[in-house]
């Protein structure tokens, strides 16, 4: 932890219940995810690493420990403060890309400048979408892209306000294993052309081995923390902890 890094949580707990059927999602973790790096975070269902995600992300409040987000404690933050950090400051991309059916591709990409009333950047849109590769689908509403395609303009859009972090969420989860690796590329070029920070829960060995860095929660907790491995490494390794 001597690395404060862009996104940081200190003996974070996730209770959720009381008295004898209280279930901690999250007990008692510390982790920090340094600036222009990737990390997958992995483990079995209900290991936590969702919950992780959403609070460090904003989208939901520990019970106890702190989460520091581009030098700012979340807990110091009423709801609305919150939502403005998320919106200026974190980037989302999600399984079900999340895009709203009556925009097409270029409107969706811009929305969160829209919301946030930002102006564009045009000569930064013009590398993003030529780096995701959608530029002769700009005028394509979601219905007319495959899910590929959906998903690129998801990672244009989360990257569009040059967040701090970006968080995705299962990204390749909807997607074939071609659209999976497209997506994938996009996120690791995120990182190593724009220096992007990008935090990933997957389930998937193939995306997992894309990240510089793995992230394994079993039970709560942080059972394994350290550089990245190929997705063979990635599957023995959740194997031997599954036993």
């Amino acid at each position: 932890m001597s690395d404060p890094g862009i996104v940081s949580a200190r003996e974070l707990t996730r209770r959720y219940g009381e008295g004898e059927v209280a279930v901690d999602a999250l007990s008692d973790v510390s982790v920090a995810f340094t600036k222009a790096r990737f990390a997958a975070i992995m483990g079995p269902s209900g290991s936590g690493k969702s919950t992780l995600m959403h609070i460090l992300a904003g989208l939901d409040r520990p019970t106890s420990g702190t989460v520091t987000l581009d030098g700012v404690e979340l807990a110091s933050l009423d709801d609305r403060a919150l939502t403005l950090l998320r919106r200026e400051r974190v980037g989302f991309i999600f399984q079900t890309f999340n895009l709203l059916p009556i925009l097409d591709a270029r409107e969706n990409i811009l929305l969160p400048l829209s919301i946030a009333g930002a102006s564009v950047d045009g000569a930064w849109f013009d590398e993003l979408i030529d780096a995701v590769g959608i530029r002769d689908r700009l005028h394509h509403r979601p219905a007319q892209l495959s899910g590929g395609q959906q998903q690129r303009v998801a990672v244009a859009r989360a990257l569009v306000s040059r967040p701090a972090v970006v968080f995705a969420d299962e990204p390749t989860g909807n997607l074939d294993s071609a659209a999976s690796g497209e997506v994938l590329d996009l996120l690791r070029l995120a990182v190593d052309r724009f220096g992007q920070t990008v935090v990933m829960v997957t389930h998937d060995a193939q995306a997992a081995s894309h990240a510089d860095r793995l992230v394994v929660l079993g039970d709560g907790r942080i059972v394994r923390d350290g550089e990245a491995l190929d997705a063979g490494g990635v599957l023995d390794l959740m194997k031997s902890l599954s036993r």
